[in-house]
């Protein structure tokens, strides 16, 4: 995994502020590859419905980047019951939990 500890510790942090202390946040994509140079943070985190979604993704960027340095980061929710699709099901598979 290529993700320093101050940004795990980063992400897990922004996770809870933002959705909860229940939201479980997952690293999936090509930060799981050793061998692999560069490219975004994907994020998959399952949640409890917030009340306001977009308001809880600003959040999470906020609290984020006043850790680390801003950089892309893919965030991909999935809402805790529900069916997954798409990169859902790839985050479920390969992620890793954080």
């Amino acid at each position: 995994m290529r993700l320093a500890p101050d940004y795990i510790d980063a992400i897990k942090t922004a996770t809870r502020e933002a959705f909860g202390p229940t939201a479980v946040v997952r690293l999936f994509g090509s930060r799981l590859d050793d061998d692999a140079r560069g490219g975004d943070i994907d994020l998959h985190i399952e949640i409890d419905p917030p009340a306001d979604e977009w308001h809880a993704r600003g959040v999470f960027e906020d609290v984020l980047f006043r850790r680390i340095e801003p950089q892309k980061v893919d965030l991909i929710l999935s809402r805790r019951g529900g069916t997954p699709r798409g990169f859902e099901r790839i985050a479920y598979r390969d992620g890793v939990v954080l």
